[in-house]
């Protein structure tokens, strides 16, 4: 646990570093342009000349530099640092927002122009995880739950990634189409509806409710068989899956999933979320 709240505390250090910088930028911004920009529109409507507003508005600061500025004239800079500050960090977080929307569609738009049974023919890879079924054990012929948590922790290590990943339940490793079929009749909903229910509540209530619009479901139909498609795009923090009391940290490695140690981790979250959120 110790070594978890150290983990958190170095991506948050990293996030704090990021959102001080777009501060101190806009507290710039505040000072050295809404200040005199301010100046200038009251001169204009005084018919005052705007050269000279500019020219006192910087001996303002340079006054300010030497310590030798007046109480007043420290306030009025004072809020005009505070706006600056507000609106860099605002800026920052629309432009986050709006870039990982660009991002996240960007990536759905790729996935959608590919063709199942294409992707099916590449085999597994880095990208590209084949299941079975989400809780029918095929070998016992009976409803295992411990299957869901190998789709959580494949789930997981796609969202890890910096590209994510898709996921298709219904199809065995060697790529024979197997369906969902058996998966329907363990569900109180047995039909597609249902199946994604299934699939959405696990990842809500085991790896996070936010987590869900990084994921996106889709069914299609191969030779009168059911196959669900995950399109899990990269998450914009660090995913956990808890087992038993502990958490775990999978990513992606060729075509497998595996769990990194802490030091692994620790490296692998600081390059791959360096400056997100």
């Amino acid at each position: 646990m110790k070594r978890f709240f150290i983990l958190i505390l170095r991506i948050w250090r990293q996030q704090l570093k990021l959102y001080l910088a777009a501060a101190l930028n806009g507290a710039l911004i505040g000072v050295l342009i809404l200040a005199p920009s301010y100046d200038y529109i009251s001169a204009r409507e005084q018919s005052v000349d705007p050269l000279s507003s500019f020219e006192y508005m910087f001996g303002q600061i340079a006054d300010m530099v030497m310590g030798r500025i007046s109480h007043n004239n420290l306030m009025l800079l004072m809020f005009y640092a505070e706006i600056g500050a507000v609106v860099g960090l605002l800026s920052l977080f629309l432009f986050r927002l709006i870039h990982q929307r660009f991002v996240h569609i960007d990536y759905l738009k790729m996935e959608l122009d590919k063709d199942l049974p294409s992707i099916i023919r590449q085999g597994e890879g880095p990208h590209l995880e084949f299941k079975s079924s989400l809780r029918w054990d095929m070998a016992e012929s009976r409803i295992n739950r411990a299957l869901e948590g190998v789709i959580l922790k494949t789930v997981a290590g796609f969202l890890n990634s910096s590209i994510g990943g898709t996921l298709l339940i219904g199809v065995a490793d060697n790529g024979e189409v197997i369906g969902l079929e058996k998966d329907y009749q363990t569900l109180k909903r047995p039909d597609q509806d249902g199946f994604e229910q299934a699939v959405m509540t696990a990842i809500s209530a085991n790896l996070g409710a936010d987590l869900c619009a990084f994921v996106h479901v889709l069914f299609h139909v191969i030779d009168g068989k059911h196959v669900c498609r995950l399109i899990v795009s990269p998450a914009n923090r660090p995913v956990f899956v808890e087992q038993g009391n502990t958490q775990k940290f999978y990513v992606r490695t060729g075509g497998a999933t595996r769990d990194l140690n802490i030091k692994e981790a620790l490296d692998f979250i600081a390059g791959r979320w360096k400056g997100t959120k």
